[in-house]
């Protein structure tokens, strides 16, 4: 999506009279030093507005398999595993052999509830997901816009059917998913 298309506020909205900055750099010689900390910003135990932190999850990660690779089936399918072993605490979902819902490749998901989580499981993915590819996006109101304009690529850009969503909304309005499955996505 063209970021064109949306609007975006100032990322000083909150600091309506910001203090000055220092601007000497700090003991490596080029990090700048910044103002003492006092308390830690809230985006470190909740995601910002409009991210949910509710039971849905603040994000889903979409790790991608090549279905017709036996060698990419065995990587993710040990992949899928070993996060399962990991992560107890994160919601991991079945393992797809086949594209579905606006996913064009076979895949997982696993759900992220709070930034810890996120930290701890995006960094882990980084150096552990071998020759796969993730789509990381967050859970807003807007679902076309989580999977493109606000999504995050770990490896190789897959691309995600779009229309899918315009589907979703219709379906919404008969209270399904874009599985087809009662209240599921």
């Amino acid at each position: 999506m063209d970021p064109a298309q949306y609007t975006y506020p100032s990322p000083l909205a909150s600091f309506p009279s910001p203090p000055a900055l220092p601007t000497g750099t700090a003991a490596d010689g080029k990090s700048l030093l910044n103002p003492p900390s006092t308390t830690l910003s809230h985006a470190y135990t909740s995601f910002p507005p409009p991210i949910t932190n509710g039971p849905r999850g603040g994000f889903d990660i979409h790790i991608y398999h090549n279905s017709a690779s036996p060698s990419q089936v065995t990587f993710a399918q040990e992949l899928h595993t070993r996060i399962r072993l990991e992560f107890p605490e994160l919601r991991i979902y079945k393992f797809w052999d086949k594209p579905v819902g606006p996913h064009t490749m076979a895949m997982f998901e696993v759900n992220v509830f709070t930034p810890a989580q996120f930290g701890a499981f995006v960094s882990w993915l980084v150096i552990n997901r071998g020759p796969l590819s993730a789509l990381v996006h967050p859970n807003t109101e807007d679902a076309l816009r989580d999977h493109t304009q606000r999504a995050t690529w770990l490896g190789e850009k897959v691309m995600v059917d779009t229309g899918v969503f315009w589907q979703m909304n219709r379906r919404e309005g008969e209270g399904k998913g874009v599985l087809g499955e009662e209240g599921g996505e």
